[in-house]
Parts: structure tokens; sequence; C-alpha cells
């Protein structure tokens, strides 16, 4: 491939640019995710460690991104090719840029039908379906919605069509103008929940038993799903902060940058915890009640409080923004490619992956109901077929390779016009990327493919990854 100018489109600020980027970072992994693993890995400590792996895994990989992203000056595919071919590295590399497109593309099939059931909610809780609801009509609610394939590809296509739209009218006029109002929007609405839940008398034994560590609750497990979240909170490795860098002007700090999304990603997840312990506590419900604590457990919450019609509404339209805000981050990189070096037009090239997105989409519709005895994957169904490959291979995969390219394959020079560091600062940074980084990302890679040979497969990955940095060595 040759080299590449990119498009014309291009953030219009820096405060644009974090607020999007946030908005693709912030997802139901921050409102939904998040809380229910540390109510299932015993809180405080959990969180410690959490906060601990954000800085050695997350950021590091996240600047990667964002650099490789602004130096390559184009789409994944092509900013891959470009940078190898600067740093007279293999072409293989390009396959780096073709596994970012190709993950967020089959994230975006499945995420937006479960973003698609928080709309149900949204809409179930303004209509008060959830006013004194209790665990027997929680649970027939949500088995009743996801039994149905035709209500769940009913709110599908609606956030299929939403993402279009958006994505359609380009950075400026679709990204930015959505972002502007939702993301505001989004933290104003945490806001005010945060003021709701210190009204309800438990708001202090939530914070509690977020900040307060008890590290004789805290396992190997649990520092495994603390390691893995960090990695996955963040939108790396399917190629939206690549893609993203690529609009970014080179007067723009990408450490500037990268530390405001993750200290944002991460204020905002710790929020939401606090919101949703502070409702759980005060109805005397369990922490640790696992994925079902956003749709069947906040709702019995909000339909036995006072104002829970209310609150639990701009909770549940919290959830939607917050996810609506992922789903028009993940089409870019694909449309940006199918741009640049297919000669599509952005709104064909919309239409056109937006219909993909929602054919293949009817498969996790389906496996929640007409296909659930239906194994691709060794048991998993269709829509835990396509989250394994997705989070347990293909990201992780792609968040390695983008941290060796970065450390040890592209040019010093390029490496430092991106990030910009001098001194012990560049030292941390490189140390930590070329050794700490790798490592916690071969153990999770290991822990999600052989959960009882960790040990042995994260051995051989190190071997692999050691005699790469060898061979490196010797070729410089």
């Amino acid at each position: 491939m040759s080299l590449l100018k990119l498009s014309t489109q291009s953030w219009s600020s820096q405060t644009v640019f974090i607020m999007a980027a946030v908005g693709s970072a912030v997802g139901l992994g921050n409102i939904w995710k998040f809380p229910y693993i540390v109510g299932e890995n015993g809180g405080g400590a959990f969180v410690l460690v959490y906060l601990a792996c954000i800085l050695v895994i997350g950021l590091p990989i996240l600047l990667s991104e964002l650099a490789l992203g602004r130096g390559g000056q184009a789409n994944p595919v092509q900013a891959m090719a470009n940078l190898a071919q600067e740093s007279k590295a293999n072409r293989l590399w390009t396959l780096l840029g073709f596994n970012g497109v190709f993950s967020g593309m089959v994230i975006l099939t499945f995420y937006s039908v479960i973003a698609g059931l928080a709309v149900a909610y949204f809409y179930n809780s303004v209509r008060g379906v959830f006013i004194e609801m209790d665990v027997a009509s929680a649970q027939a609610l949500f088995t009743q919605t996801i039994a149905d394939p035709w209500v769940l590809m009913f709110w599908h296509s609606l956030v299929m069509l939403f993402t279009i739209g958006v994505v359609a009218r380009g950075i400026r006029g679709g990204l930015e103008k959505t972002i502007n109002f939702m993301m505001p929007g989004l933290l104003l609405i945490l806001l005010v929940l945060v003021g709701y839940a210190s009204s309800t008398g438990y708001f202090m034994e939530s914070f509690y038993f977020l900040f307060t560590p008890d590290f004789s609750k805290l396992t190997w497990q649990a520092v495994l799903i603390a390691m893995g979240h960090a990695f996955f909170t963040l939108s790396i490795g399917f190629g939206t902060m690549m893609a993203y860098g690529a609009y970014l002007d080179q007067n723009i700090s990408l450490v500037r940058a990268s530390l405001w999304i993750v200290m944002m990603d991460t204020l905002i997840a710790l929020l939401a915890g606090l919101v949703i312990f502070s409702v759980v506590f005060a109805n005397q419900l369990e922490p640790g009640m696992g994925p079902g604590l956003l749709f069947q457990t906040l709702p019995i919450a909000f339909g036995q409080m006072e104002a829970g019609w209310l609150f639990g509404s701009l909770f549940f339209l919290l959830v939607v923004m917050a996810a609506l805000s992922s789903t028009i981050s993940m089409m870019e990189p694909a449309l940006s490619w199918l741009e640049q070096n297919w000669g599509m037009t952005r709104l064909g090239g919309t239409w056109f992956l937006g219909g993909i997105a929602w054919l293949i989409g009817l498969g996790t519709v389906l496996s929640f109901n007409l296909w659930q005895d239906v194994h691709f994957l060794g048991e998993r169904h269709f829509f835990d077929s396509l989250d394994f490959l997705t989070s347990s291979i293909l990201l992780p995969l792609g968040g390695l390779l983008m941290g060796v390219f970065m450390a040890w394959t592209l040019r010093a020079d390029l490496r430092q016009t991106q990030i910009s560091l001098q001194g012990w600062q560049l030292n941390l940074f490189m140390l930590t990327l070329r050794y700490v980084t790798p490592i916690a990302i071969m153990i999770v890679f290991a822990h999600n493919l052989a959960p009882t040979h960790t040990l042995w497969l994260a051995s051989g990955l190190l071997l692999v990854y050691l005699t790469y940095v060898y061979q490196v060595g010797q070729a410089k």
C-alpha cells in the first residue's frame, strides 16, 4: 500500500476530541459491568487493584493506539501500512489494523442488541412499569423481553438507525454535535443521581464498600478480572482510538489527552458504583448480584423507593446515553477504511456497514430465544461466541501487538514525535510498555483461553515475546 493522506476531517478542538474518546470508552462496561464485578469481588480491594491495572495496562496501550493513529495519519489499516513502511518493518503489521476494523464491527453487532435492551428498560421505566415491582415480576419482565425476538429486533433496529444517522453526518456534523449534547447530559444526570444517592441514607456505606480495601476478600481470580476490565474499559484494541487519533492535530498533547480520558472514564465508573450500591443497600439487596444487577435487581430497588419512578428513569437514560455514545464510535474505523482505501462515500459506507451489523446482530437477538440451544464456539451460543472471540482473543491480541509495535518496531523518532516525553517520564513509559504491560496482557490472554493452564500458556507467550525482542535487538 502506498502512503495515503488523511481525509480533510478533523476534530474542532482538543476538548471535543476528549469528550468523543470518553464517550467511546464510557459504556455499559462502566454503568453495568464495573459495579457488578466490584460487588462480586469484595469492593475496595478490587477497586484498588483495578486502578493500578488502569495505570500499567490501560494507559500505556491507550497512548500507544492514539499515537499510532496520529502518526499513521489514516484509518487503522492504512495507518499501520504507513508506519510499517516508514519503520522498514514487515508489511504483515498491516493485519493489526485489520484486526481493529474487524473487532469493532463484530462488537457493534451484539453491543447494539444489549444497548437496545437498555433503551427498552428506559421506556418501561418512563411508563411506570417498575413501580412497586417485586422479584418475581422483575424476573418475568426480563424473561419476557429477551424471549420475544420481535421485541429485541425492534430495539436493536432502533439503536442501529440512530448509530447510522449520527455517523453518516461525519465527524463535525454527526459525532461532534451528538457528543457535545450527550456527554454533558450524561455527566449532569450522573451528578443528579449521585445527589439522590446521598439522600438514601446509605451513601456512606456505599462509599466505604467501594473505597475501604479488605484484602482478605481479594482472590487471584479477582486480580485477573481487574486486569481484564482495565484493558477493555477504555475502548482500546479495536481501532476506534486509532481512528480518532488520526483526526488529531499535531499540537495536541496525546499524553495529556490520554490522562484526561483515563481519569474521566474511571471517575464515571466510580460514581456509577456509588449510585448503584447506595440504591442496592437502601433496599437490603446484595451487591454481588452479577450480570442481573442492571436489568433485574435495580428495577426492583427503584420500584420500591420514594420518587423511584423519576430517578429510575434518569438512571436508565444514563445507561442509554452511555451505550449510544459507544455504538457511534465502533463503526468509525471500518468506515474510514472504506472511505480512504475503497473510495466509498461516507453515506454509502455507513449504510453498508450498518446493514451488515444489523443483519449479524439478528444472530444475537435469536441467541436469547429461538437459537438458545444452538452452539457455535464450544458450548457457547451465538452471542457468547462473538463476545468470547472479541473480548478474549481479538482485543487482547490487538492491544498486545499495538504495544509491541509501539515499543520495539516503530522508528524511535516517529514515536518521540507523537508522545513528546523526555527524561525519566520517557524511561518510565518505555519500561512499562516494554515489560510490565505486555506481561500483564499475556496473563489475561492466557487466562481467557485456558483458565486451568494460565501459567503454562502465559510462559509460552512470554518466551515468544522475548524471542521477538531479541531478534529486533539483533537487527538494530
